[in-house]
């Protein structure tokens, strides 16, 4: 595949988790996971002046409220084009007026929630087609938090409880978006203890690169593998490719994987990652005078 000009902001999130217990304990939705650095990195890697942005809150079960945050939140740093997509049916992907608005628009939010419906709703859609041609061929951005990071994949996280991973099947996967092919990716990563949720994720699926995202922290993935951490929490890369010995595809399910040899990098922000080339450097200082380097030789 050719280098893409666009590129994905994935976010670790705090998302809601579309349900609430009933409306007398109703919890308050807050946009805490989505600090203003953030958002203004989001709009600092689009080239236009008044970029139009669009928020897509198909994985929430609270769209209406999401989509106002985001809209008083880019309010804030001075951006007033911001359309909403309530996208809750798979009808919805197909109207024309929203394809219309995705050809239109310069950065495109999936909001978080869960995953799985992001996926019902966009897979094999001319939606999606277009998001995935204007991410090739233009400088395009594509961002999402919590669920709508974890769909950016191409196996996708569907879901696991943290307590019992490690145990063979703990970790349920499905058909991501396919931005990007050669990662898994968790959110609420540290917040949530997915350590080993990500683990076994990379143990079964060895030939990828997991990246476990902190809350109110991202990667801005350029060129489709150059990962750069932002925010203010921590991102755990764990790399399979050199692993030895495991027995996640031998064991019952229920049973504990064992791994040999897992690397694991932990990156704060400003530290780059080369998925292409797994990687780690301080900087992109460091990583362009590396590559300069490298070309020299």
């Amino acid at each position: 595949m050719n280098t893409p000009k666009g590129k994905l902001i994935a976010v670790g999130g705090n998302e809601d988790k579309g349900t609430y217990p009933n409306p007398v304990s109703r919890k308050k939705y807050y946009l805490d996971f989505f600090e203003l650095g953030i958002l203004k990195r989001f709009l600092k890697e689009i080239p236009a002046k008044n970029p139009r942005i669009e928020v897509i809150t198909t994985a929430s079960m609270i769209p209406e409220e999401v989509g106002e945050r985001y809209c008083s939140a880019f309010g804030i740093l001075g951006v007033d084009t911001v359309n909403l997509m309530h996208i809750r049916e798979e009808a919805d992907a197909l109207n024309p007026e929203y394809l219309a608005r995705i050809r239109k628009a310069d950065g495109i939010m999936f909001s978080g929630g869960d995953q799985s419906r992001i996926t019902r709703m966009f897979l094999n859609t001319e939606m999606l087609d277009i998001l995935k041609q204007r991410y090739q061929n233009e400088n395009f951005v594509i961002a999402g938090t919590s669920a709508g990071a974890m769909a950016m994949s191409k196996i996708m996280i569907k879901g696991g409880n943290a307590k019992e991973s490690l145990l063979r099947g703990s970790v349920k996967f499905g058909h991501g978006l396919d931005l990007i092919s050669s990662v898994l990716i968790d959110t609420h990563f540290v917040a949530r203890g997915r350590f080993g949720r990500l683990l076994e994720s990379v143990a079964t699926h060895p030939k990828t690169i997991g990246i476990g995202l902190g809350e109110d922290t991202g990667v801005l993935i350029t060129d489709g593998h150059l990962l750069e951490t932002i925010g203010s929490n921590l991102v755990v890369i764990a790399d399979g490719h050199n692993m030895g010995y495991t027995n996640a595809t031998e064991v019952d399910k229920g049973h504990p994987i064992a791994i040999e040899n897992m690397l694991m990098h932990v990156m704060a922000k400003g530290n780059i990652y080369d998925i292409e080339n797994r990687l780690f450097f301080k900087d992109i200082e460091t990583y362009t005078l590396a590559r300069i380097q490298q070309e020299a030789e």
